[in-house]
């Protein structure tokens, strides 16, 4: 039965890549992707885009007949309304269409035909309009003001000279004031550069709209251009810091995008910087998950300045709730640091937070850093500690998905993540010269009792069950991976991508299920090359990353699905990094300077590179190449610092 199961999981494999294949819609470019669009070829998708003080979700659709529908979803996180809880963040959608507004030899534009979209960090629009004008839109956050930017280009594309009006226009709405934290806000919608042009053939003219975000007696100036090379001048610092090239163009543009976007959604609250997941719900707040599990321990590898102050702020705002009676901590720290929210319980937060705090400072480098976190981690697994049950593992209300899917008393992930944050702290107290602990002890005894508990042969997979008395297959078996438990990873590896749990989206997070959350596979996709299983966890994110990039939903990890309609968080962004960071170069630190490596380079790719890694605060490459039948593995720092001829499979101790 089980031989059955594997020779159909492999039909279905190819299969399904040869599905990413007939689905990619969209083509790269040098920067990014672009959708040139045939005629008659209708879709619709969004995508959200953030700054330091708003976040917009565009939604967008071509229409069979050639013309765009466009809609913005406005989000200030900064603007609180009341009750001021977790989603209290001023939201407006707009849909104004800004090319009806022109008036061109006396008429408005017609037969709009949308020539294409690309995605590049900016959403670029290029559309076909009678009489003769071509119009480039240019879609955008601002960095650091409170608004989402258009640029217009308006090209005369005919043989006679065109007489273009643009109207002035400064729309400004008023809400209440007793449904905002500070009274009314004003969403304003102002137009820069109205006028009337006469344009030669060939020629142009601009203009630009801002969506803005007043406050009482505001009335911002927003430079569109300004903000553009803003913009920019970040995507380019995102994009040449932490830069993987292979031979895959595929999985490198994913990983640039993927920088983008984990880096992007992050808000300047009053709470400090604070990393938010998005999707028009989550903004000036923190989750022990999304934050400080997920994206949190990646910032030190990208050096991201933001980034990395994002999430020391989180895991200092974690600590604020520690306290003597080991009470839990809130799962989430809500209203720009204002207030908390718990409403499932001890989701095994601590272990969460213990996870990123230690591997964030040891991939900090800094032992200052480390120092004021420790703290905080000690805290924590001692939490856990005292949450040990009778079967000699965590017990917790719930887990990260706080009971859309039933977790038990004690579940697989909540003890992993303990477990990894036990060894992580063994290499903190060497670094440290704190007293010794006896915490690789407790991993040792935690390690053979989540095998003794969770340990499982469940529908003829020698793998895990989440939590006792669970008798279906669910995604988070992948977790022990990650962590580098393989006692089970055959089993494990099989059931992951076996017909009962890979679905066309990725893992179902139940068998049986068609829910799906982009972060159990991302962190399957991590787990199965840790334990070696290149080949086909090179397949599958093949696959996953072409879908995610090229295909109808692009060009992010999303959430899930149904819940919020494949939403683009952006913690998920940074667990596909930690793919390529952790999954495919193996990397871990073990210490402030120090690191193993155990690359994993697929059959197909004679080389790969890391380049620019900021890992412990240094800016370093590291290159990955084919030499007959082993590896040869070099870092280089301006020169050579270390190189060596490795078994595939090896792991080398690397000191900076």
């Amino acid at each position: 039965m089980k031989q059955f199961t594997l020779i159909l999981a492999t039909i279905i494999l190819f299969q399904i890549l040869n599905l990413a294949q007939q689905q990619k819609r969209w083509d790269l470019t040098s920067d990014g992707i672009v959708w040139n669009i045939k005629s008659g070829e209708t879709h619709s998708d969004h995508i959200e885009m953030s700054g330091k003080k708003v976040s917009t979700v565009v939604r967008y659709k071509v229409a069979e007949d050639g013309a765009l529908e466009l809609s913005r979803s406005v989000v200030w996180p900064l603007l609180r309304t009341i009750p001021n809880n977790t989603h209290a963040s001023l939201t407006r959608r707009f849909s104004i269409d800004i090319p009806s507004l022109l008036i061109i030899n006396g008429k408005n534009p017609v037969n709009e035909k949308v020539q294409s979209i690309s995605h590049n960090g900016l959403m670029t629009i290029i559309s076909k309009f009678d009489p003769g004008v071509e119009i480039k839109r240019i879609l955008f956050p601002s960095y650091n003001q409170p608004a989402f930017c258009e640029s217009y280009s308006v090209k005369n594309i005919s043989s006679k000279n065109l007489t273009i009006e643009i109207p002035e226009l400064k729309n400004v709405y008023k809400t209440l004031p007793e449904a905002g934290v500070e009274g009314s806000y004003f969403p304003t919608v102002k137009l820069y550069n109205s006028g009337t042009f006469k344009v030669e053939p060939e020629k142009e003219i601009s203009f630009s709209v801002a969506f803005i975000g007043n406050r009482t007696d505001e009335d911002i100036f927003v430079d569109v251009n300004k903000e553009l090379t803003e913009r920019i001048k970040f995507i380019d610092i995102i994009k040449n810091q932490l830069v993987f090239e292979s031979p895959d163009e595929v999985l490198n543009k994913v990983f640039q995008f993927a920088k983008i976007r984990g880096s992007e959604s992050i808000y300047e609250t009053k709470g400090g910087f604070m990393h938010g997941p998005g999707g028009e719900s989550y903004y000036a707040a923190i989750w022990a998950n999304d934050q400080a599990e997920y994206i949190g321990p990646f910032f030190p590898y990208l050096g991201y300045d933001i980034g990395n102050k994002a999430s020391l702020n989180a895991y200092k705002h974690f600590a604020r709730f520690m306290n003597p009676e080991y009470k839990p901590i809130p799962s989430s720290i809500i209203a720009e640091g204002l207030d908390i929210w718990n409403g499932a319980g001890d989701r095994g937060d601590a272990a969460m937070i213990a996870y990123g705090a230690a591997r964030f400072a040891l991939a900090s480098g800094d032992k200052n850093i480390a120092k004021e976190l420790w703290k905080l981690i000690e805290w924590c697994l001692e939490y856990c500690n005292r949450k040990i049950d009778k079967n000699g593992v965590v017990a917790s209300d719930s887990d990260e998905l706080e009971g859309r899917f039933p977790s038990g008393n004690a579940n697989l992930c909540t003890s992993s993540l303990y477990y990894d944050a036990l060894i992580s702290s063994t290499y903190l107290v060497k670094e440290l010269n704190l007293p010794k602990k006896d915490y690789l002890k407790q991993a040792e005894l935690l390690r053979k009792n989540i095998e003794k508990h969770f340990g499982y042969t469940l529908k003829g997979f020698e793998t895990y069950r989440y939590y006792e008395g669970n008798d279906k297959l669910r995604a988070w078996i992948c977790i022990p991976l990650t962590v580098g438990i393989f006692d089970r990873k055959q089993g494990t590896i099989d059931a992951l991508f076996s017909p009962q749990l890979w679905t066309n989206d990725g893992l179902a997070t139940e068998e049986g299920d068609k829910t799906f959350w982009d972060r159990s596979t991302l962190y399957a996709l991590h787990g199965v090359f840790a334990a070696g299983e290149t080949e086909k966890a090179i397949d599958y994110l093949k696959y996953y990353s072409n879908r995610r990039l090229l295909g109808d939903h692009v060009p992010y990890p999303v959430e899930a699905y149904p819940e919020g309609n494949q939403r683009h968080l952006s913690a998920e962004s940074g667990l596909y990094c930690r793919i390529i960071t952790e999954g495919i170069f193996g990397i871990r630190p073990t210490g402030l300077k120090t690191f193993t490596l155990t690359p994993r380079l697929p059959k197909d790719w004679n080389n790969m590179k890391l380049k620019h890694v900021r890992l412990f605060g240094e800016d370093f490459d590291i290159s990955v190449t084919r030499k007959n039948e082993k590896l040869e593995v070099q870092i280089t720092k301006g020169k050579k610092l270390f190189s060596k001829t490795i078994k595939s499979g090896s792991t080398s101790e690397i000191e900076l």
